[in-house]
């Protein structure tokens, strides 16, 4: 009774159901229309900045279109005239010629100017002037250095005089421009006159003979006061702005800056966009100037913002290059103000709707509440009577549905109460026992299969350490036989050359039979090619020699007992033994081994065993650099087919063994299992899958070490090996039990 009374007081301190039901649905209403109008907010912003951006690159790109153009006419029509004079249809020393020619072009309102001058310093320009009219300046060799202006009628043909003046067109921009460049080329901008106060800038072409003789300078002016009407037609936003800049940051031309340079003495000079009396021009240059540093970075379309006066302003900067000199920005203000107003509104009526929504919302919750949790009270206390052990409880049907339901199958849980208590403690018991029985026969044949991988990789281990060494012993014998009596053959061959010189030198008079046995034989030959026999054979025997050593000591494997060893030796032998898989072949050039060693002390090992360790991860390494030649040209296989051992001491109680190679990689999901039995990525019949596995249990179980395997797709595979140098003396008693 007395733990009932303290249960009871416990739920007592809890919350009720009605304010369980209430606060949460306040709160998710709350957060709902809370949530509601900030991503109303937030959309419209972002909406702001999706069609500012779509709508600042279209700007972007309708103006560079239309700038290339303007910038392409004066190229076709140099290349026009260029072609024209080179082929002879047009004659320089015809100047009225040349002046219906051009004045044919002109008239199609291509360029602006158009003007063409020799050496001799003989000249024709064709000019359309802003008043609507085109007038002719030429001069020919008999009126120099002087030069005739005259007004052209609709036809081409001169109607008035209109002055006489000093000119000389060597001296002009665009023509030193072209001598200069000996391209089509792009002059830096200039006044057209000295009279004039319109900036101009000109694309000057030298023009040349079939033969290839320089004959003149051919050019035609750009004015940018055009430049300045497009982008005024331009229109962005209410308030936005445009203008051009080169990659120095000076203001070539802007949609409100008529003209955005200073004259002084008939010299034309450009003013820096950050320096410039409008505002949002000034403050977008610095904006540039801050984010990019130089401006010749900026290689594509970049868009970017700023504050102008507390307001934020979209900017979008474009390169403008038509391959012949020209290398401007074009760039576009677009205020945010332009599309905040309907925003702002729409924004307000949003909150508004939002509170309202909040308030209805909440009151319906608070009715709903109290109705739900009514019924759910009775089935409470009902619920209370069976946990005190009262299992026969009837309920109320209520007229909810749902909660009619719930009666309903809270009446049958209580009739079935009982008896499902008695069921599930049968079958819970039985469940135990079954559980019980097949965790032990799991257990049993989890240890009965290690026993036997363990007692298959020592016998097998065993066979092949006394496979070798047989097989070393009996090479052995017949190997230092030959070895032992090749120095002795040489002597005696050696003696018996000398014997023969001496005979020659003694009776150099030699019988007919001793001089065609002689020839026969080859004497000559054979005394050169026989000592060189001799020592290829004392060189093929100190290799058998030599392989034999290596094999013997590889073929420790059934050694017992820890041995000090040298690792480095260890390591030699192996890669003595795979010597013929490490020069070059069919399948792959030279693999190289770059050793990187240190100075180590002996280590207690199974030398035998770490051997086939060494083996097992060296013969993974060159089947994979193997594998990588279908993907590589012979020349790429040449320069990288490279193995690197590198071995460090660690503290002075461990030593690190690295073998790394520059293969093809291996991706995660296969790292994650090189070390499992039978597992292998290798054709059939190339692998088994055993050797990883079997390394990993003798350096980890044998030697209380550390395997580790590190690989990228593209970059290769590197296994760490790490050892003791000691091996406590339980650890060795455990290693000899397993």
């Amino acid at each position: 009774m007395v733990s009932k009374a303290l249960k009871r007081r416990s739920v007592s301190k809890q919350l009720p159901l009605h304010l369980i039901l209430i606060v949460p649905f306040v709160l998710q209403i709350f957060a709902i229309v809370g949530l509601t109008g900030y991503l109303t907010i937030s959309n419209g912003y972002k909406a702001v900045n999706a069609v500012a951006s779509e709508l600042r690159n279209e700007i972007s790109v309708r103006i560079n279109q239309q700038i290339l153009i303007y910038l392409e006419k004066p190229y076709i029509v140099n290349q026009t005239v260029a072609s024209a004079i080179s082929e002879g249809q047009i004659n320089l020393t015809d100047i009225q010629a040349l002046e219906r020619y051009f004045w044919r072009l002109a008239n199609q309102n291509t360029v602006d100017f158009l003007q063409v001058a020799t050496f001799e310093g003989t000249n024709v320009l064709i000019e359309r002037l802003p008043e609507g009219f085109i007038v002719a300046r030429s001069a020919d060799k008999s009126i120099l250095p002087n030069r005739k202006s005259y007004r052209l009628d609709n036809r081409g043909q001169r109607v008035e005089l209109l002055k006489i003046q000093s000119f000389d067109p060597r001296t002009r921009p665009w023509y030193k421009a072209a001598l200069q460049a000996g391209q089509p080329t792009w002059t830096e901008i200039f006044i057209a006159s000295a009279n004039s106060s319109k900036a101009t800038i000109a694309l000057s072409e030298l023009i040349y003979s079939p033969t290839g003789k320089l004959l003149a300078v051919q050019s035609s002016n750009f004015r940018l006061l055009k430049i300045h009407e497009f982008l005024k037609s331009v229109k962005v936003g209410h308030t936005g702005q445009t203008f051009i800049i080169d990659k120095a940051g000076n203001l070539i031309a802007s949609s409100v800056i008529k003209e955005p340079y200073k004259i002084n003495d008939s010299k034309l000079e450009q003013i820096p966009a950050n320096k410039i009396e409008n505002s949002a021009i000034s403050l977008t240059a610095q904006a540039l100037f801050k984010r990019f540093g130089n401006l010749s970075l900026i290689k594509d379309n970049q868009q970017l913002d700023f504050l102008l006066d507390g307001k934020r302003q979209f900017v979008q900067v474009s390169p403008i290059q038509d391959g012949r000199g020209i290398d401007w920005l074009s760039v576009v203000v677009l205020p945010e103000s332009d599309f905040m107003t309907q925003i702002n509104a729409n924004t307000r009526t949003t909150i508004f709707l939002c509170l309202a929504a909040l308030i209805i919302a909440t009151v319906l919750g608070i009715y709903t509440s109290q109705w739900i949790a009514r019924p759910i009270m009775f089935l409470s206390k009902a619920s209370e009577s069976v946990a005190d052990g009262a299992l026969y409880q009837n309920v109320e049907i209520f007229r909810i549905r749902e909660l009619a339901i719930l009666a309903l199958s809270f009446n049958r849980m209580t009739q079935q109460l009982q008896e499902s208590f008695t069921n599930l403690e049968q079958i819970n018991h039985q469940l135990e026992q079954r559980v019980e029985e097949r965790t032990s026969e799991l257990k049993n044949t989890l240890d009965n299969l290690q026993r036997a991988q363990t007692q298959m990789i020592a016998e097998k281990m065993s066979s092949l350490g006394q496979l070798v060494a047989g097989v070393a012993h009996e090479i052995n014998n017949p190997v230092n036989f030959i070895h032992g009596n090749v120095h002795h053959l040489s002597n005696y061959s050696q003696n018996l050359l000398d014997l023969i010189q001496l005979y020659q030198t003694e009776f150099p008079n030699l019988t007919s039979k001793i001089q065609e046995k002689i020839d026969d034989i080859d004497l000559e030959f054979i005394t050169e090619d026989m000592l060189k026999i001799l020592s290829s054979m004392k060189v093929g025997t100190e290799r058998i020699r030599e392989i034999v050593k290596s094999l013997r000591t590889f073929s420790r494997l059934d050694e017992a007992e820890f041995k000090q060893v040298d690792i480095h030796e260890g390591i030699e032998t192996t890669l003595l033994i795979l010597q013929h898989r490490l020069t070059a072949n069919a399948k792959h050039p030279e693999i190289e081994v770059i050793r990187d060693y240190a100075n180590l002390p002996l280590v207690e090992c199974y030398s035998g065993q770490l051997n086939q360790v060494f083996m097992n991860i060296l013969i993974n390494a060159i089947d994979a650099i193997e594998q990588v030649k279908a993907e590589r040209t012979s020349k790429e296989i040449q320069h990288n087919c490279q193995i690197r051992i590198r071995t460090s001491a660690i503290n002075l109680d461990w030593v690190e063994i690295a073998i790394a190679d520059n293969g093809s990689g291996m991706p995660v999901d296969v790292q994650q299992r090189i070390f499992e039995p039978f597992f292998t990525t290798k054709p059939v019949g190339k692998g088994t899958g055993m050797g990883l596995s079997i390394s990993y249990q003798i350096i980890i179980d044998k030697h209380n070490g550390k395997l580790n395997c590190f690989s990228s797709l593209g970059e290769g595979t590197k296994f760490v090996i790490q050892i003791p140098v000691t091996q406590e003396l339980n650890k060795k008693v455990e290693t000899a039990i397993i």
